[in-house]
């Protein structure tokens, strides 16, 4: 299963048939040639494997956006409990290492 989160436009690039887009703060250019109605920046699109697949509408884009980051805040606790096991283990793995 794939998750396509909403990407904001901030550049168009027509001569190379791509856009720059701000994926939650992460910026990158992506083709738009399979998207046939008009772009501009500030418009919404998602993005699947480096493709522009279609443009959203910006409300439905803000909403899903903040459904994305609510989860995200919901899962830090896990995920920094998962870095500090994982910090744990490579200090230890270190420790056996400097011991031969």
């Amino acid at each position: 299963m794939c998750l396509s989160i909403p990407s904001k436009i901030v550049e168009l690039h027509p001569e190379e048939t791509s856009i720059t887009v701000d994926t939650m703060g992460v910026k990158r250019k992506v083709s738009y040639h399979l998207i046939d109605e008009p772009l501009a920046i500030d418009d919404y699109v998602l993005i699947h494997i480096g493709f522009a697949m279609n443009k959203i509408d910006k409300a439905e884009a803000l909403e899903t956006l903040a459904l994305y980051d609510e989860m995200a805040q919901k899962m830090e606790p896990e995920i920094a409990a998962q870095r500090e096991s994982l910090q744990q283990e490579a200090m230890a793995s270190l420790d056996t290492k400097s011991e031969v």
